[in-house]
């Protein structure tokens, strides 16, 4: 006798749940990571954690919201100074310092979205830049910040951290590995909400979108707003762990724009999972040919331009349309089984 079937919808699979397992498992053993590995491993996995944060960002900008900006840099830069600014002028400690830089962040994204949100298409990602170049110009005059030279982070501040140099570089590695957590999940949940919905039916059909009653302007802006907050919280630990700020490093495009958009391109945009396969890719080939000296950029554009012609939604879009998987699934999907399942 066949036993008819029935439907249900769901967002999970084996294969999410398989994934949330072996998600935690992981993070056990990466907060373990400075109680075995060497300090340059410790070093290494801190910096793709904050790469991997700020490609998440990125992505959420321009893979899901549609806005392309190439001025990322500015709340890197932007998170870096309010820590130095805040914890020399107003004496906070530079977790309480990094935690109001990223309220900054979304104060000043506002300002800045209305202005830039006037702009459509290349003429937004030219325009994101030259609001970078604004930052930048504009701290390289604040003589109490070093000017156009730089400042370091006083002694007495770096210690406020931590009293050893070992527990200093243990608490970045983990506040970057925290960071990259609360990104990643902030960035899931909020795909996974009401606006990230009205969000992923923007991307694919803004007029449709649109027909809806979904407000576009109002959902891009709500975007703008939380990726420039994160970013500058990002940009504040990326400094704390430098412990010195100059205006050409701070809002450096290649550093922490051009890279991430590599990182994003190449794992593949709008997919949560691209950005970490990215990663992992720009690093290994970063560590492969770190003998070769700024060649290696050669290289990594030849990669990228090979990536882009045989796998146009990137590495992880091409596995995902070939093999159908989905590590974080955002949407809902109807299965079949029987009632004596």
């Amino acid at each position: 006798m066949n036993i008819p079937l029935k439907y249900h919808v769901t967002r999970s699979s084996r294969l999410s749940r398989l994934v949330s397992v072996i998600t935690v498992l992981a993070l056990i053993l990466l907060i373990s990571v400075p109680l075995w590995a060497g300090r340059a491993d410790t070093r290494l996995l801190g910096e793709m954690f904050l790469y991997l944060a700020l490609a998440s960002l990125w992505n959420l900008l321009a893979g899901y919201a549609g806005l392309v900006s190439i001025g990322q840099q500015a709340f890197v830069g932007l998170g870096g100074y309010m820590l130095f600014a805040l914890t020399i002028f107003a004496g906070f400690h530079p977790l309480t310092a990094i935690a109001i830089s990223g309220v900054i962040g979304a104060i000043i994204a506002m300002p800045v979205g209305i202005l830039i949100f006037r702009l459509r298409g290349a003429y937004f990602a030219i325009g994101t830049w030259v609001i970078a170049e604004v930052f930048r110009l504009s701290f390289a005059q604040i003589q109490s910040l070093g000017g156009g030279s730089g400042s370091s982070l006083p002694v007495a501040i770096v210690k406020s951290l931590a009293s050893s140099r070992q527990m200093r570089e243990w608490a970045s590695y983990w506040l970057a590995l925290g960071l990259v957590v609360l990104v990643i999940g902030a960035v899931y949940l909020f795909l996974r909400s009401r606006q990230g919905l009205a969000l992923m039916a923007l991307r694919d059909n803004e007029l449709a979108a649109s027909s809806l009653g979904i407000d576009i302007w109002k959902t891009k802006f709500i975007v703008y707003i939380v990726t420039g907050a994160l970013t500058t919280l990002v940009g504040g630990l990326i400094f704390l762990q430098k412990l010195r700020i100059s205006p050409d490093a701070a809002f450096a495009v290649n550093d922490w724009t051009a890279f991430v958009i590599f990182i994003v391109v190449i794992g593949g945009i709008g997919t949560l999972e691209g950005p970490i396969i990215g990663t992992l890719v720009f690093f290994a080939l970063r560590e492969l040919l770190a003998d070769l000296g700024t060649a290696y950029l050669i290289v990594l554009g030849l990669f990228a331009i090979f990536v882009m012609l045989r796998a146009p939604q990137g590495v992880w879009g091409f596995m995902k349309s070939k093999f159908h998987i989905y590590l974080f699934p955002l949407n809902y999907k109807v299965e079949p089984f029987r009632e004596d399942d």
